[in-house]
This record gives C-alpha cells, structure tokens and sequence, in this order.
C-alpha cells in the first residue's frame, strides 16, 4: 500500500546543507564522520524572546522538513548543523516520522 507524503517536493524550496553527527565511535575510539546532505527543504523560522538576569535574548529557532528520508543510513538524528539563508545553525533534535509499515514519510529537523 503506497503512503500518501506528507511534505511535497514542490513546497521544498529552500536551499539547505547539513552535516549530521553519528552515533559512535571508530575503532581507533575517534568520532565516525559526518553525514553531509545538500539539497532543499521547506523551512519556517521563528524567534523568540527569553529574558536573563542581564537583559533579554531574542533566540531564533527554524525547523526544516524534507519528503522521505534523508540520510537512510542513520538511524536517528541526533545533531550537528545547518547552514541555511546563509546562515549557520545547530542541529537541537532530528526526527523520521514513519509509516504505518516502517518507512519514513518524511524528516523533519530542528534547529537553533
């Protein structure tokens, strides 16, 4: 039975580039390189406002979604970074949202 998508290629507009950390280490007890992905996305950015003792910090978070799954060979995604509109951002959490057979709908990542 085939899935309806979710996030449609068309909406996927803009360009992106990440670089996911993996789970692990080699077996010389060095961190496993990073997954590169270039490609586009649907992205929608917000800020908010957090107050410290100091003054306020306006904190731009964004969240990034992609049709399918976009790096098959991990199995979470649990951080590294982004760079979008020219922009450098960290990964905070990645998620697959999967079906109701296993595969992945689509990703979704969020960042900070």
């Amino acid at each position: 039975m085939a899935w309806p998508c979710l996030v449609l290629p068309q909406w996927c507009r803009t360009d992106i580039s990440l670089e996911l950390d993996q789970e692990g280490v080699s077996e010389y007890g060095e961190p496993l390189p990073l997954v590169a992905y270039s490609g586009k996305c649907n992205y929608q950015d917000k800020a908010k406002t957090v107050l410290t003792a100091e003054k306020k910090l306006v904190e731009v978070t964004g969240c990034a979604l992609f049709p399918g799954d976009i790096c098959p060979d991990l199995s979470v995604i649990s951080g590294g970074r982004a760079v979008v509109h020219g922009t450098e951002r960290r990964i905070l959490q990645g998620r697959k949202a999967r079906n109701m057979d296993g595969s992945v709908n689509y990703t979704e990542v969020l960042l900070i």
